[in-house]
């Protein structure tokens, strides 16, 4: 049987502790199952038959009262006697994907990945859905999977916008056609209608660009959309994933920072191991789980 236990500060904690409220206290504190969940256990579920059954003490005492909370920087919670590992330190990073690069951890062709672009990152991070070899432009890295899974549907919803150049110009009865959502076939084969999407004309000329706000993300989907009233993309680049703007050099990134939402640390740039505010690589990056919260809300 797995044995896990954690244990929590040091003794400088205490010491801390007493200087808080009995307010700051409840606030830092969660649900073991969430806290048993988020350090790799079990899930929720299979976390609370482990505290129905006994196994789970919180400070010595056995807890099997469903809905306990704790705060797991503080305070010792231990399953059959044992440490619970540490939960993972979530990580967030805005990277400007450049052209050349697939969106992947790894590549059965060869080519270059943006896995590559984040080799001074000191933890592994991944890519949060996906741009095309061709495109270029706003990437999220995380090792944070509830968020990654959340923002992957391609019903999520969260709003994407890209600038879009064209060969040819659409007239505007293309154009009010694919604002109104449009069939596509997708790779297997299957057919969907696109969701209703914002577009207008950003920079006119025989080969326009049109900026273009998605809140779903289907492969290829806006190559596809304009295929299908007959024009093809010469360019795509996503500028803004709801409140994230990309505002780095293509191969550069930087640190999302929970203290600051989506705004990042200026010297976190760059694809060279850059510090953060705080001087490390850790900086504010803790906490930053609104993310999910803001983008859904954008």
């Amino acid at each position: 049987m797995t044995r896990f236990c954690l244990r929590a500060f040091s003794a400088r904690s205490c010491v801390t502790e007493q200087r808080l409220s009995r307010d700051q206290i409840q606030k830092m504190q969660e649900r073991l199952q969430k806290i048993m969940a988020a350090s790799g256990i079990a899930s929720r579920r299979k976390a609370e038959e482990i505290i129905a059954a006994g196994r789970v003490t919180l400070n010595g005492k056995v807890v099997v009262e469903q809905g306990t909370k704790a705060d797991p920087e503080r305070e010792l919670i231990c399953v059959d006697g044992k440490p619970l590992k540490s939960r993972e330190r979530l990580l967030y990073f805005l990277l400007h994907k450049p052209k050349g690069y697939v969106t992947t951890v790894s590549d059965p062709e060869g080519r270059p990945t943006v896995m590559e672009l984040m080799k001074k990152c000191p933890e592994r991070v991944y890519p949060v859905g996906r741009l095309d070899y061709a495109s270029e432009g706003l990437l999220l890295m995380t090792n944070d999977g509830a968020l990654a899974q959340k923002l992957m549907k391609a019903g999520s919803h969260a709003p994407k916008t890209y600038l879009v150049k064209i060969s040819g110009k659409p007239d505007e009865k293309a154009i009010a056609r694919l604002r109104a959502g449009i069939a596509i076939e997708l790779e297997d084969g299957t057919r969907v209608k696109t969701s209703p999407a914002k577009i207008r004309l950003a920079e006119d000329g025989a080969n326009p660009w049109y900026e273009v706000i998605l809140i779903e993300g289907r492969n290829r989907q806006i190559r596809r959309m304009f295929e299908r009233v007959g024009f093809l993309v010469e360019k795509i680049k996503r500028v803004q994933l709801g409140p994230l703007v990309l505002d780095v050099a293509p191969g550069k990134y930087r640190a999302l920072t929970g203290s600051k939402g989506s705004k990042g640390s200026k010297g976190s740039k760059g694809s060279k191991g850059s510090k953060g505010e705080s001087g490390t690589w850790a900086g504010q990056h803790e906490g930053f789980g609104q993310l999910a919260q803001q983008i859904f809300e954008s």
